[in-house]
């Protein structure tokens, strides 16, 4: 797989930053710029040469244009081009747009059906714009409507299954609404309904109803979201036979004369590699999110463009269950767990980890004086963690040596099938 063809912003932001802060302990600045690439994986100093560049234009150090007078002129081209889209489609529509009445729906969806691929004015016009375009000028049409009115139909199922949800439920309440699953089943074979048992059950959860069980009262309403969160799938389990398995997470305090930085961290479980890290002055979802944006970016330049047998466990801490954490997990196919409350173990691999990074690095080299530098340190302790230091859990290899073993024992066997 190739390299992606784009660095995450953070990345970027964080490379210049690493830039300034080693420079006065580099003869030269192209060697400042080769230590900096190594340690975040850039492939070339030239690369973090640029980006220091645009960052000096952006902050009026050098002449240039700007990267907001960049993303304003793409934004007016943009609109520019929307415009001269919506011109022609009204050119197209004006024969039909004439009359005092709403077009017939027909007529409407098959203007659509004959110009959504036309790319006139620079743009695809596309359905969605189309509709936008002739709503805005008095003959309202969603794109909804369009598709409906192609002549896409209910399927099979939806139909059956709208025709079993009145028998059901008429039947459930004739029953005095006592029925449960398999009752109510046995009850409808014995009227002469043909329906499998799996079939009630779902159009039950469906309609929302069930029969009533011994004991404490069964409420039929869902709990609050806001006590919801993802179930811990690795119960303390750590252990796994190969990378991308089992991703584990978790953050940490460091104070500075400045005040806190927190740094959070992505492990593989089975390599113990470091593979994504954020340094911060607060404590919110954006940086456990750009950790884990590298951690996702480090992979797929390895090659991996599959996350979907792989598990991300962190504690039961507020940025991690986040809506916006878990959406992105989902996103990438990862199936999110989060530790059970009140377990000072459900993530022990991730704390022991980290443990090692306060022991080498934050007490052994202290004191700090601001983020900068907790940064730029950090950078050159995660390059030494994942390739020059040796763990006892893993053989005494380093990370980067026990995965580059493992790619060669798994490679010849996934070719063999």
């Amino acid at each position: 797989m190739a390299r992606p063809s784009k660095y995450p912003r953070e990345l970027r932001e964080r490379a210049v930053r690493m830039v300034a802060e080693v420079r006065p302990d580099y003869p030269s600045e192209y060697a400042a710029l080769t230590a900096v690439a190594k340690m975040l994986g850039v492939g070339s100093p030239e690369t973090i040469r640029l980006w220091c560049r645009r960052a000096q234009v952006d902050t009026g150090q050098r002449p240039g244009l700007t990267t907001e007078a960049q993303a304003e002129i793409k934004k007016l081209k943009r609109e520019n081009a929307e415009l001269r889209r919506a011109n022609e489609i009204l050119k197209a529509a004006s024969g039909f747009l004439r009359g005092r009445t709403r077009p017939a729906t027909s007529a409407i969806v098959a203007f659509i059906e004959a110009h959504k691929d036309r790319t006139d004015g620079g743009l695809r016009w596309g359905v969605e714009s189309i509709c936008s375009v002739l709503t805005e000028h008095g003959a309202r049409i969603a794109p909804s409507t369009y598709y409906d009115a192609r002549g896409r139909g209910p399927s099979v199922r939806v139909l059956a299954d709208e025709r079993w949800k009145q028998i059901i439920l008429t039947t459930w309440q004739a029953q005095r609404r006592l029925l449960g699953a398999r009752k109510l089943w046995l009850r409808l074979r014995r009227e002469g309904h043909d329906i499998a048992r799996c079939t009630v059950e779902r159009l039950m959860r469906e309609l929302g109803i069930a029969g009533v069980v011994r004991g404490k009262r069964r409420r039929l309403v869902d709990v609050d979201p806001r006590e919801t969160r993802p179930a811990d799938l690795v119960d303390r389990h750590f252990a796994r036979l190969r990378v991308n398995q089992l991703w584990v997470a978790d953050f940490t305090y460091v104070w500075t004369w400045s005040g806190w930085v927190y740094v959070a961290f992505v492990f593989d479980a089975h390599s113990r590699r470091i593979l994504g890290w954020r340094a911060a002055t607060g404590m919110t979802t954006p940086l456990v999110l750009d950790c884990l944006e590298m951690a996702l970016f480090t992979r797929r330049r390895e090659g991996a463009d599959d996350f979907t047998a792989l598990t991300h466990h962190t504690d039961a801490g507020s940025v991690y269950t986040s809506i916006a954490f878990t959406d992105r997990l989902v996103e990438e196919g990862i199936d999110p767990s989060v530790g059970s409350v009140g377990d000072a173990y459900d993530n022990a691999l991730a704390e022991s980890q980290i443990g090692l990074y306060k022991t080498e690095l934050i007490h052994h080299e202290g004191p700090w004086r601001d983020v900068d530098q907790v940064e730029a340190a950090t950078a050159g302790w995660v390059h030494w963690f994942n390739t020059e230091r040796i763990h006892g859990s893993i053989h005494d290899l380093t990370p980067v040596e026990l995965e580059h073993l493992d790619y060669a024992l798994t490679e010849p066997l996934e070719r063999a099938g």
